[in-house]
């Protein structure tokens, strides 16, 4: 008989979920340090507006400097790396069953990803900078994918499984007697 309890399936998806999301990010934050240059010209484009309808009453908040855009970008790198770190962690603690510790480091990991493509990518590239309007620079679809799926599994982080295993084993004594 094994020592610990069966893993009930919520505490699975919450360790398979943010290990999914740890592997996601910990990706882009190589693929844009190992391929510096494709999504620094993202990053640039967006941020000079140059692919916008150039509306004079907005091209004001362009920001054209070559440095402060690449310093945004190493910014936004380093975000996601310390993200995928500490979703790495976390994943850890899930496989660990330090269930109150796992949670506290998903859930950081988790807003760190919201803020960066909520506030960052949506709010300031899309609204501020008008990302929405490029044809060519627009990655307002994926920010979205990106923040709802980091929504969802700190939902599914946040369940209380821990009541569920309880329950169980409540039930699981009154049917023995």
């Amino acid at each position: 008989m094994s020592s610990t309890p069966p893993r009930p399936a919520l505490h699975l998806a919450a360790t398979l979920l943010t290990a999914a999301v740890a592997l996601y990010i910990a990706l882009v934050a190589f693929g844009n340090i190992t391929d510096f240059g494709t999504n620094q010209q993202f990053v640039r484009h967006v941020l000079a507006m140059d692919t916008t309808f150039k509306d004079d009453d907005l091209m004001w908040r362009a920001i054209t400097s070559k440095s402060l855009q690449d310093a945004a970008y190493v910014a936004i790198i380093i975000w996601e790396t310390v993200s995928a770190l500490v979703l790495i962690y976390g994943t850890w603690l899930w496989f660990r069953r330090d269930d109150h510790r796992a949670r506290r480091f998903s859930t950081y990991g988790l807003l760190m990803l919201m803020l960066l493509f909520g506030a960052g990518f949506i709010a300031i590239g899309g609204e501020w900078f008008a990302m929405w309007q490029s044809g060519d620079w627009n990655g307002l679809d994926a920010a979205t994918r990106v923040f709802l799926l980091c929504g969802v599994v700190l939902i599914v982080d946040h369940l209380p499984f821990g009541a569920a295993r309880q329950t169980d084993a409540a039930a699981s004594q009154q049917s023995s007697v």
